[in-house]
């Protein structure tokens, strides 16, 4: 009966809109021109193509958010909201040609069956996997399929003769919106979220409840780079934060009418205790939903950068071929009344150029230079200045630090020497290494860099990278750190990262800083 209703109610709006215009200028107008182009037109022409290209080209001339997504896109789209995709379970890297398994997600189809880290794919359903033609697109279409589907998978391990044959049984597996959690310290929490989907309050929930358990004083909510996803689940992660009936955040469309507000509930499971919220220039939609709404109820510190500034709401419309529009129909503003969207009057080159335009005028690194006008300040419930327009500033700006950063990190990096190489020494080491270092904490506190490890990663790296001593001196610290926190991640898992990488993460540092100091939620008159 609800969805009858709604049904009619969207109905009576076309309706309502249709009727307010002359077809013959419009719909007929366009009917018309493309008759004449498909009957006179000198070449033949494919009518289907034009149509697409016309939705685009309209919906250019309206805001950057407002897209066309073609049928064989919806799904590839849609993926990351829906939380999970039906496939054999596994994290890989292709690495000379050669399908690695860098990692196997718990309790999914290829750990079931025995499938392990370090495992190379060499044959699928009988084909040889290796070669030029494998790449990642490859290995997404070769592995993933329907769920109950199955694929026989060849497997060279190290110490095992021939080849290991494993079938496979495809299944749901979980894109997870949680990327890590843990106690960061004794008595603080560390969570990550990294976009908004069908999945992501579960995940927090399962997370948080852990860390809980350890009675924290403090929680880091971790939304740098995430750009978004959900309205609804961002409501649902800043209601548990809020107490009950604080407004979180509110749409206005068009029409008057078309203002909904949407409030905090009793659900909460960490509306007291110190709260810090990492964004930086990626945060986006979504994360300045929940970023606004702690922001402007005092209810926590925020800490980095200036967010992306996407305030805009999208609805996507089913087109007859399975097609769909992605159209902008309201602007949601946060409790203290912030619109926080950019301006794209300037078209969407300008639009999308801003990051690159901040990083030029030195915004990323001096917060001196953002300036704000009058017009777009605004109070917080404890009556400190906020502003719209353009992204949230955080309340403690952290700037990006690029002094690490030489050419010669940057070349390690973009020929992805640090990952293959950590994936080739684990491979070799494996069972050595989880003899001699029982978790992640033992690694990190034990594990040496020492002149024998960082001779062998230079010889290494000697054949894709020259090496540069002057570089390495500049990046010294990163390099050693992002090369241990790789090894961490393919012996322990994706979170093994976090907890040595976090090590040299200025804002999570100064975050921690921040909730062992009292005088700083003091200063900012957040609640405790």
């Amino acid at each position: 009966m609800r969805n009858c209703l709604a049904f009619l109610i969207l109905l009576f709006c076309f309706l309502n809109i249709s009727a307010q215009k002359d077809p013959n200028k419009t719909d007929n107008k366009f009917k018309r021109a493309l008759q004449l182009i498909s009957y006179m037109y000198v070449d033949s022409v494919d009518e289907e193509e034009l149509v697409e290209t016309a939705i685009i080209k309209m919906l250019e001339e309206l805001d950057p958010h407002s897209i066309y997504i073609s049928e064989e896109e919806v799904k590839r789209t849609n993926e990351p909201l829906e939380g999970n995709f039906e496939g054999v379970g596994i994290q890989f890297q292709v690495l000379r040609d050669t399908i690695n398994v860098v990692d196997v997600i718990a309790g999914g189809p290829s750990e079931t069956v025995g499938i392990r880290a370090g495992d190379k794919i060499v044959r699928i359903d009988e084909e040889n996997s290796t070669g030029d033609k494998v790449d990642n697109a490859y290995v997404v279409k070769m592995l993933r399929g329907k769920k109950g589907s199955e694929v026989v998978l060849g497997i060279v391990r190290n110490h095992e003769k021939g080849i290991l044959d494993f079938t496979v049984t495809r299944d749901k597996i979980p894109i997870n919106s949680v990327e890590t959690s843990y106690m960061v310290t004794p008595d603080i929490g560390y969570i990550k979220v990294t976009r908004f989907a069908a999945n992501t309050l579960d995940e927090y929930k399962e997370a948080m409840t852990k860390i809980l358990e350890n009675d924290p004083k403090g929680l880091i909510l971790d939304l740098r780079g995430n750009s978004g996803g959900y309205l609804r689940t961002a409501v649902d992660l800043a209601d548990q934060f809020l107490e009950t009936s604080k407004m979180i955040v509110y749409t206005q469309g068009r029409n008057t009418e078309d203002y909904i507000e949407y409030k905090s509930t009793k659900k909460g499971n960490f509306e007291k205790g110190k709260l810090v919220v990492l964004i930086d220039e990626g945060s986006a939609s979504a994360s300045e939903i929940v970023t606004g709404a702690i922001q402007d109820w005092d209810r926590g510190i925020v800490i980095g950068r200036r967010s992306y500034g996407k305030g805009l709401v999208q609805r996507p419309y089913a087109l007859p071929d399975g097609s769909y529009m992605r159209i902008t129909v309201a602007r949601y503003y946060t409790p203290s009344g912030r619109c926080i969207q950019k301006p794209y009057n300037e078209g969407h080159e300008s639009y999308y150029k801003d990051l690159s335009e901040r990083m030029s005028h030195g915004e990323l690194i001096h917060p001196d230079s953002i300036t704000f006008p009058d017009s777009l300040r605004f109070k917080t419930d404890a009556g400190r200045t906020v502003y719209g327009g353009g992204g949230i500033m955080p309340d403690i700006f952290i700037p990006l630090d690029t002094t690490l950063y030489s050419d010669y990190y940057s070349r390690l990096i973009r020929n992805n020497v640090i990952n293959s190489f950590t994936l080739d020494y684990v491979d070799k080491n494996r069972e050595s290494l989880k003899a001699e270092y029982a978790d992640v904490k033992a690694f990190k506190a034990n594990f040496k860099m020492d002149k024998t490890f960082m001779s062998a990663f230079f010889d290494y790296a000697e054949k894709d990278v020259e090496y540069d001593e002057e570089g390495y001196k500049q990046s010294e610290l990163i390099i050693q750190s992002v090369i241990k926190a790789s090894l961490a991640s393919k012996l322990f898992g994706s979170d093994a990262y976090y907890v040595i990488i976090h090590d040299i993460d200025d804002e999570l540092q100064k975050a921690i800083e921040v909730i062992n100091s009292d005088d700083a939620f003091i200063v900012h008159q957040i609640h405790d």
